[in-house]
């Protein structure tokens, strides 16, 4: 009954706005993930896209992949096609030893879009949420019937975002749908993580661990920003660093237990944080709350 301490590359090449860290070779971003202490990584847009040239690669620096991320378009197409769509993805991710997916709905996201500020967040009905978590939990059951397992991400600028968003959405999904705990997009979003880890510990699958700095928060309010000027402003940085209670949240998951990965995800503008430094950082920091909790680590 252990975790496993993870991190993503967003921090070194961001995902959502390829102008941060663009010029940063993959390499560096594994060699530091590693050095840092990390066990795996979850996918970025630099890695390649088959098994036979990843798996040796991150075997080159004594990483496992831990998961990717996919772009759900379920206003847009039904379950069937969408679990086609995702066919590719998800064997990369099965023959590189994953077991989770993460899935988030962007089909009408803003989060990737700067000229557009977070207040403008796309919301849905309660009957179209219904609707909605109808087609995730079919999709959710194919990917399972493949040997995975679906990690819905709450996620700012996205339909499943607030926590009101985030408990309608769990209330109609079905049982094969994990929820991915983001404790930075939660408070981000005015959401609690420990009583959301409290609520669906469970159900929770997945979580990312970022931490947020309050004064930025405050700014983006004050200043109606998108999301990507929160994050060049700041508005995350890695556990310990930030407002997060990490032990309490860490602390909930205990009952029932939680396994499987921890994972840094904490997007920052590289210019201004190091990612290697802010890695080292997380990965301390987070081990402690995660022993602190009586979550043991892998020790592989």
């Amino acid at each position: 009954m252990t975790i496993r301490l993870g991190t993503n590359p967003i921090a070194w090449s961001n995902d959502d706005l390829e102008s941060l860290g663009g010029e940063t070779p993959l390499e560096t971003c594994l060699r530091e993930a590693r050095a840092a202490g990390f066990e795996g990584i979850e996918m970025g847009n630099k890695f390649p896209r088959d098994a036979a040239t990843l798996a040796p690669l991150l075997e080159s620096h004594d990483l496992s992949l831990v998961s990717g991320w996919y772009s759900g378009h379920l206003l847009e197409r039904d379950a069937a096609a969408e679990f086609d769509a995702m066919g590719p993805h998800l064997a990369l991710l099965k023959a590189m030893g994953c077991e989770q997916v993460i899935f988030a709905e962007t089909s009408n996201a803003i989060h990737g879009r700067q000229d557009v500020p977070l207040s403008q967040s796309p919301s849905l009905s309660p009957a179209e949420m219904t609707a909605f978590a109808a087609r995730v939990s079919e999709v959710a059951e194919r990917v399972r019937d493949a040997g995975l397992q679906l990690a819905y991400h709450h996620h700012a600028g996205t339909v499943v975002e607030t926590e009101a968003e985030t408990d309608a959405f769990m209330e109609a999904a079905g049982n094969a749908v994990g929820l991915l705990l983001d404790t930075g997009h939660a408070v981000l979003a005015g959401a609690d993580p420990v009583a959301l880890a409290r609520r669906y510990a469970a159900r929770i699958t997945h979580v990312h661990c970022k931490d947020l700095r309050p004064e930025v928060l405050s700014q983006l309010h004050a200043e109606d920003l998108s999301f990507l000027d929160a994050v060049i402003a700041g508005i995350f940085t890695v556990p310990g660093d930030g407002c997060v209670d990490f032990a309490a949240v860490l602390g909930a998951l205990r009952a029932p237990r939680y396994e499987g990965w921890l994972v840094v995800e904490a997007e920052q503008d590289p210019a201004k944080a190091n990612p290697g430094v802010y890695a080292a950082l997380g990965h301390k920091n987070l081990a402690r709350f995660a022993a602190e909790a009586g979550l043991a680590q892998s020790s592989a």
